[in-house]
């Protein structure tokens, strides 16, 4: 789970109160089933498995606290009601002596490796957040703002990626999700990030931009290959927003975007009505290879009104599910939240998808809210 502050923490532990109520509890149980059962078994030796139980949750100070406590009361009931010889004392105290000193050490070990992958999953949200630029951005052409937020429920984080570029050729953006997750996901985003960063101010076309993109995600995955990794694709959609010049009489923004695999937007009218943006299905950067049909991908134009907001999503939102398998039902969600400003339109869709999830995340989640600049574009760009 994330802290306070935003960064991952290990999995808690019980808390020291639940923990001694509970061994506690045990105990007198176990000794009152041994008291009023009338028979020669040792059934006090059931209590070696609460340090067990308690090695796979607590702490390891928690789990040397339970395993002195059993061996306490084990000793003791040895004391008062021997079993038989000495020997037979000693072999029992020395056999739960033996599996508690195995259970602490195995609590130990488990502390040590949740530590390890707390600190490897810091790392690479450092990582990516490094990697993406913070928002909220305002260009000539557009204002951007939006929400990442990686995983919480794993070891590893996603591999969600967006960038603004304010550019001669308009503001590009560019969203998408990377196959799989962990560092070797990172490293793919990074490879796309970056040709994107000098792509979108080179190549005058949009769908030169994309084609920047796979060519740089195939590179990627013939380096995976010669190193045994695994290969990758992504799925993104670039845009190209373009705000009307002060002689263009009140045109709206255009908005030109080539899809390649990914979520299509959602278009918040000033009116409350939100409307799918249709884009073509598009292919997955690093596998143009495989597609029947070459040639460059298409690109569709469309306008954004001056009060209308273009939502761009991944799929941290769409794949939230409630208890039933029910996927979030997107659209419907915006439609609620039209009245909602735009800056705040990402944090308030993010938590709708967490309350119909019940608090579960199966994916990193980015949201972006993209509106028209407040102020027109120079006319000459």
């Amino acid at each position: 789970m994330d802290g306070e502050d935003g960064q991952p923490t290990a999995p808690r532990a019980p808390g020291n109160r639940a923990v001694v109520l509970g061994v506690l509890a045990a105990t007198a149980a176990v000794l009152l089933v041994q008291a009023v059962s009338g028979t020669s078994a040792r059934l006090v030796l059931l209590l070696v498995f609460l340090p067990a139980l308690l090695a796979g949750l607590g702490t390891v100070a928690q789990t040397v606290a339970a395993s002195v406590w059993v061996t306490a009361v084990v000793v003791a009931h040895s004391v008062l009601f021997p079993p038989g010889d000495l020997p037979a004392r000693l072999g029992t105290l020395l056999g739960v002596v033996a599996a508690e000193a195995a259970v602490i050490g195995l609590c130990a070990r488990r502390v040590r490796r949740e530590r390890q992958l707390s600190r490897m999953r810091q790392v690479a949200v450092a990582l990516q957040r490094q990697l993406l630029r913070p928002l909220p951005v305002t260009t000539p052409d557009v204002r951007l703002d939006g929400l990442y937020r990686p995983l919480e429920q794993d070891a590893m984080v996603g591999g969600d990626l967006y960038d603004v570029a304010d550019t001669p050729h308009g503001t590009r953006v560019l969203v998408g999700d990377v196959q799989g997750k962990g560092l070797p996901a990172i490293g793919t985003g990074f490879a796309v990030l970056s040709a994107f960063r000098e792509a979108a101010f080179r190549e005058p076309r949009l769908t030169a931009v994309a084609d920047a993109l796979e060519a740089a995600v195939e590179r990627h995955n013939a380096y995976a290959e010669q190193s045994g990794e695994q290969e990758r694709f992504v799925t993104a959609t670039v845009l190209c927003v373009r705000a009307p010049g002060t002689d263009d009489g009140g045109r709206a923004t255009e908005v030109r975007a080539v899809n390649c695999g990914h979520l299509s937007p959602y278009l918040l009218r000033p009116d409350g009505r939100v409307e799918p943006v249709t884009l073509d299905a598009g292919i997955p950067l690093g596998l143009a290879a495989l597609a029947a049909t070459g040639g460059p991908r298409p690109e569709r134009r469309f306008a954004l009104p001056g009060d209308g907001v273009l939502v761009l999503l991944t799929d941290g939102i769409t794949e939230a599910q409630d208890a039933s398998g029910a996927f979030y039902p997107v659209e419907r969600g915006l439609a609620d939240l039209a009245a909602v400003p735009a800056d705040a339109l990402p944090e308030a869709l993010d938590r709708r998808a967490r309350r119909w999830s019940g608090g579960r995340s199966r994916d990193d989640v980015t949201v972006l809210a993209l509106r028209p600049a407040p102020e027109p574009g120079p006319a000459g760009r």
